[in-house]
């Protein structure tokens, strides 16, 4: 089955992804972090459900990465040391990547855009989000939980509050990095979020036509060229 003919849908990845955002933001337990590393896992399934690649290979990489999930999820909830924190926070930075590139890339090959192409945009945003939340927390506990000014305590919520702050370049300034390999990490998700919005999103949004209006309702159609001409003639 091509790519221009398989039916994706990307509504149900965008709920799993607010979900997890929302549980982050609002609820402060530990076993947060393993049920976000569960709902990311489900995402890449949900994304890597609408690629047109059924090989055996890409089953060996998802049954592989299911079984890290699980690994990670039950580690990280029975020890709370930081070098787990920082390997489970490291294994989602590198989930997320995994999903947001296969995302993109499925909403290139799209032949149309519809409302499914503006929701997986959505969801690849919130993703690049997330993921640099993900590599916030993993530098924050590799470096003896310091990350932010004046040793601010470093949560799943700040970073992710952080993160989202500088992807859409709010910069509210409550938070800020402290070493230069933080900033020039937030630095690179400012230019990935406005380069993102000012390309593929927004190509998206001029391309999109509702599914009652015909494709080629601005111009005039070859019919109606042909009798002007021939009644001018």
């Amino acid at each position: 089955m091509n790519g221009g003919r398989l039916r994706r849908r990307y509504g149900l990845l965008l709920i799993v992804l607010l979900t997890s955002y929302l549980l982050s933001a609002f609820l402060h337990l530990p076993w947060i972090a393993g049920l976000k590393v569960g709902l990311f896992s489900v995402a890449g399934l949900l994304a890597l459900r609408n690629s047109p690649m059924r090989s055996v290979s890409v089953r060996v990489v998802v049954t592989t990465a299911l079984v890290v999930s699980v690994v990670m999820i039950v580690v990280s909830e029975s020890l709370a040391s930081d070098a787990v924190r920082a390997a489970a926070a490291i294994w989602t930075a590198l989930l997320l990547l995994l999903t947001v590139t296969l995302l993109i890339r499925q909403i290139l090959l799209m032949p149309t855009v519809t409302i499914q192409s503006i929701y997986g945009a959505v969801s690849a945003y919130l993703i690049i989000g997330l993921l640099f939340a993900a590599v916030y927390s993993a530098s924050y506990y590799v470096n003896g939980k310091r990350f932010f000014v004046a040793g601010e305590p470093g949560t799943s919520s700040t970073f992710q509050y952080f993160s989202f702050t500088t992807l859409t370049t709010l910069g509210y300034g409550d938070f800020t990095a402290e070493f230069a390999g933080g900033r020039a990490v937030a630095m690179l998700e400012a230019m990935s979020g406005q380069i993102f919005l000012a390309t593929l999103v927004a190509r998206l949004v001029a391309a999109f036509r509702p599914a009652s209006q015909p494709a080629d309702q601005d111009g005039p159609s070859p019919d109606s060229t042909a009798q002007d001409g021939t009644a001018q003639s």
